[in-house]
């Protein structure tokens, strides 16, 4: 991590650290899947609605509906690869969108920033082939859909 001079000095605030890990647990820790190294697709996106009011010719433009994208997850598969497959099989017999969580922990295993996934559930899963030749770890992927990210007064309308 950075020294907290240092960070200041670069404008920024709080816990900045050089490496993350994120720790992502289902349904309120039913399913902890452990800490993962990469996470993508965390992101909102309103974009825009025009609207002209009577015979005015201006138009006004206001936020959209809120589109968040699907999250993946990658580490190097591990013994935590047991309860996400675990969940897999569970899901597929029964989809129920549950609440998820994902957690940014420092090298301390402090939570720096999380984010709360509303009714989510996987949508695909992965390993990188097998090759006992290769000195790279298997790498496993998960991909999440998710409802939102953001508090429900946020997502609620402007």
């Amino acid at each position: 991590m950075l020294p907290l001079k240092a960070a200041q000095g670069l404008g920024l605030s709080g816990d900045v650290g050089m490496s993350h890990q994120f720790r992502v647990t289902i349904d309120s820790g039913t399913y902890d899947l452990g800490t993962w190294t990469k996470v993508a697709g965390l992101t909102v996106n309103f974009g825009s609605c025009q609207y002209r009011c009577g015979e005015d010719n201006e138009m006004m433009t206001f936020p959209g509906n809120a589109k968040y994208g699907n999250v993946k997850l990658a580490r190097a598969a591990c013994s935590d690869s047991q309860t996400v497959q675990k969940w897999l099989i569970e899901t597929a017999r029964k989809i129920v969108p549950l609440s998820g969580e994902i957690q940014m922990i420092n090298s301390m295993f402090l939570t720096v920033a999380s984010w709360e996934l509303k009714e989510c559930y996987p949508i695909s899963w992965s390993i990188t082939e097998f090759d006992a030749g290769n000195s790279r770890p298997a790498l496993e992927t998960l991909e999440l859909a998710h409802t939102a990210f953001l508090p429900a007064e946020l997502r609620a309308g402007f």
